[in-house]
């Protein structure tokens, strides 16, 4: 195994806007967000089985997107402090209208590590309950999908021949919630 770098130099801001900044580090430059403390994916099924997901457009891919419901953890001041189940409860509440009663973390890591700083947690949603409509905030335009497991990857191919592209997390969602349940 190779050995650790240690890296004793600070990383440089090259340029910063509202919500990344671009930096260079021992010659490697990434983007890493400057409004948050991380990023959740919720991995929500109903009692009927179906799977939740949602679209929407993505501007820096320009085309509409087939994703889990997802945030940002303490991304508005009124949320300085949320723990990660509460911004994944308040993230699926918000873009999907249905409310969790549990939450269970799966996984962290890197989204894109040799690009982006962002580490991602992966939760699973149990005790759903459709209350709101959802649809996300007034910045957001998320259409959300209620999809049979057992027929989801076969409505992904029909989504992706429509123009959709793919979030291939969605795949990696999908063995989760295939496994038996904790």
């Amino acid at each position: 195994m190779p050995p650790r770098l240690k890296h004793k130099t600070p990383a440089v801001v090259l340029k910063e806007g509202k919500f990344i900044r671009f930096l260079r580090h021992d010659g490697w430059e990434y983007v890493e967000r400057n409004n948050c403390r991380g990023i959740v994916i919720v991995l929500a099924l109903t009692d009927e089985d179906k799977v939740i997901l949602i679209d929407q457009y993505r501007a820096p891919v320009r085309k509409h997107v087939i994703e889990f419901p997802a945030g940002l953890i303490s991304d508005e001041p009124r949320y300085h402090k949320e723990s990660i189940a509460s911004a994944a409860k308040r993230e699926l509440l918000e873009e999907t209208g249905y409310q969790a009663r549990r939450i269970v973390k799966l996984l962290a890591g890197p989204v894109s590590s040799g690009f982006t700083a962002d580490i991602v947690t992966v939760v699973r949603a149990y005790g759903l309950r459709k209350v709101a409509r959802g649809g996300g905030d007034h910045t957001e335009n998320i259409v959300v999908h209620e999809v049979p497991l057992a027929k989801a990857e076969h409505w992904l191919k029909q989504m992706s021949r429509k123009g959709y592209l793919i979030e291939p997390k969605v795949y990696m969602g999908l063995f989760f919630l295939t496994r038996p349940k904790r």
